[in-house]
């Protein structure tokens, strides 16, 4: 198979798994803005590097197999996928061009070098967004402590600063009782 295929059926899947050497898969949606925007990329590498029975390149819309969506995964798109005899050995998620003509070169090498996917693909993928905070990292007590010195602080001054406003009124002799400020 040569060109762009989509993806009919999870049988045509488990086909075309089954009968190339590797498959790039773009795991996309109808709806999905960055998916429209990164499509005519991916027709171009497909057209530049399918190979029958060596490198095939299908598309897979979400919404219409949505089993051959979750047997792999998907929960973003556009999500990349390169195949290698049937396994997963690359994984792109979101539309980034050059990640994903990146990870084609080393597929179509691997297609054309018989060898297996560990020496070329040695990241899990590429995900978008931070990494998690370490479990490692413990409790800062400095910081409870500044906050507690400036609590008591903000209190401390609050109450001396109301004493000496109560003290200041009644010198002038005004009551502070009519004012409704204390009582």
């Amino acid at each position: 198979m040569s060109g762009l295929v989509e993806i009919k059926s999870p049988s045509e899947w488990k086909s075309l798994l089954s009968s190339t050497s590797v498959v790039v898969a773009d795991f996309y949606a109808d709806w999905c803005g960055p998916c429209k925007m990164i499509a005519p990329h991916f027709q171009r590498l497909a057209s530049q590097h399918s190979s029958p029975k060596k490198v095939a390149f299908a598309k897979v819309n979400v919404d219409s197999q949505p089993e051959v969506a979750k047997e792999n995964r998907v929960s973003a798109m556009p999500t990349f996928k390169i195949f290698h005899n049937g396994t997963c050995v690359e994984t792109i998620q979101g539309a980034n061009p050059t990640a994903l003509s990146e990870a084609v070169t080393k597929a179509v090498q691997l297609a054309g070098s018989g060898k297996s996917a560990d020496g070329l693909f040695k990241t899990p993928g590429r995900t978008l967004g931070g990494g998690s905070p370490s479990a490692g990292s413990g409790f800062n007590y400095s910081g409870l402590l500044n906050l507690l010195v400036a609590f008591v602080g903000l209190y401390l001054v609050s109450l001396f600063s109301a004493r000496n406003q109560k003290e200041d009124l009644a010198v002038k002799g005004r009551d502070i009782a009519d004012w409704g400020l204390f009582s």
